[in-house]
């Protein structure tokens, strides 16, 4: 299933996606499960699928405002440095551990919304990457184990403002900035991609492609990642880990290159749809 959050007549949303439209489920269901969080923590994906299965409730995507998929995940974990052409272009020495930092829920964007680059800064750059949504909690998850705690994929634009994420050698500012992390255009459940290693992530400023990488260049790889995380913190349904970028960022490019008010960009991985948002300016 591809599985989305949306405003419609004045309320929030979610339902299956099928072609131009969501399918919704009942009332009941969504009294019970109000949000996609709810449906994963009650193991209720079987249950959304039944009960949207007969397409009695349907809203076209056209009449809906997007909502990051997970609008209020309980965890936003992102990995850095997790190709070696990002490594290679920043110069740094290889981890043995992933290296990780965190996002506030503020900081989560939807597809398709404006993301404002703050006026005081001209560092803005993007990071398309790969995210996941965890679908069963866990502390201490094997990596043999680790993808049956993965409810589905999704893209990530991991948008940093440099020059406050280089203030001092911590990245939280840069990566905070309210509203700097596209999320979407939707959740794929895991069961649609049997093998992430064989996707591939674009990256696109204005229709010219900035990176392109396979999923399967991750260093820490997506077990490595999940049993690394869970070792020193529980694992909760609709937590969000994003996987890292591949090189290509604009500020390692001769010159450095940076997104501007009127710009758009898209990352794209295969299968997972379009994350798609146009540049503003905070004022």
């Amino acid at each position: 299933m591809k599985l989305a959050t949306f405003q419609h007549a004045g309320r929030t949303l979610y339902g299956v996606v099928q072609g131009a439209n969501y399918l919704l489920p009942s009332d009941d269901f969504l009294r019970k499960y109000p949000d996609l969080q709810s449906v994963l923590a009650a193991q209720a994906l079987p249950a959304l699928a039944a009960e949207t299965a007969a397409g009695q409730r349907t809203v076209a995507v056209a009449d809906t405002v997007a909502v990051p998929v997970i609008p209020q995940p309980g965890k936003i974990i992102c990995v850095g440095l997790n190709y070696k052409t990002h490594v290679a272009e920043t110069k740094r020495a290889d981890s043995e551990y992933p290296s990780l930092f965190l996002r506030f829920n503020d900081s989560l964007a939807a597809h398709g919304q404006e993301v404002l680059r703050p006026a005081f800064s001209e560092r803005f750059d993007w990071e398309g990457e790969l995210a996941f949504v965890i679908g069963k909690g866990g502390r201490h998850i094997s990596k043999a184990n680790a993808f049956d705690h993965i409810a589905g994929y999704a893209c990530f634009n991991d948008i940093s403002v440099r020059d406050w994420q280089r203030h001092t050698h911590q990245f939280t500012p840069g990566k905070n900035f309210p509203g700097t992390g596209p999320f979407g255009p939707y959740l794929v459940t895991r069961d649609e991609v049997p093998d992430v290693t064989q996707l591939t992530l674009e990256t696109r400023l204005n229709g010219e492609v900035m990176q392109h990488a396979s999923l399967g260049d991750l260093i820490f790889d997506i077990p490595t990642v999940v049993e690394y995380i869970s070792r020193f913190t529980p694992l909760s349904p609709g937590d969000v880990i994003a996987t890292g970028t591949p090189g290509g960022v604009g500020d390692r490019r001769e010159p450095p290159r940076y997104m501007k008010h009127g710009d758009t960009v898209e990352v794209e991985i295969t299968g997972l749809g379009i994350l798609r948002n146009r540049i503003g300016t905070d004022a």
